[in-house]
């Protein structure tokens, strides 16, 4: 955000100054931010799948495989 160490100052001390507000807001953004990411999966699940189940385009097999084969070992490790 290119601040000075002024700016950063007084926006630290707002903050602390100001804790619990910052703090509800904060919370409120979190909520509003999982709420509309549901709704775009929501809105988005019979997109997706539809995707998923099309066949690779000729020639990107060997680049899916490669992907699957990253994504499983990705998951196993969680």
């Amino acid at each position: 955000m290119d601040l000075t160490e002024e700016q950063i100052n007084v926006a630290l001390a707002y903050i602390e100054t100001n804790r619990a507000e910052v703090e509800a807001e904060y919370q409120q953004i979190l909520k509003e931010a999982e709420e509309l990411q549901q709704y775009y999966q929501e809105q988005n699940r019979e997109l997706v799948a539809r995707i998923a189940a099309q066949p690779p385009k000729p020639g990107t097999e060997a680049a899916w495989e490669k992907l699957r084969t990253a994504k499983a070992k990705r998951e196993s490790k969680i």
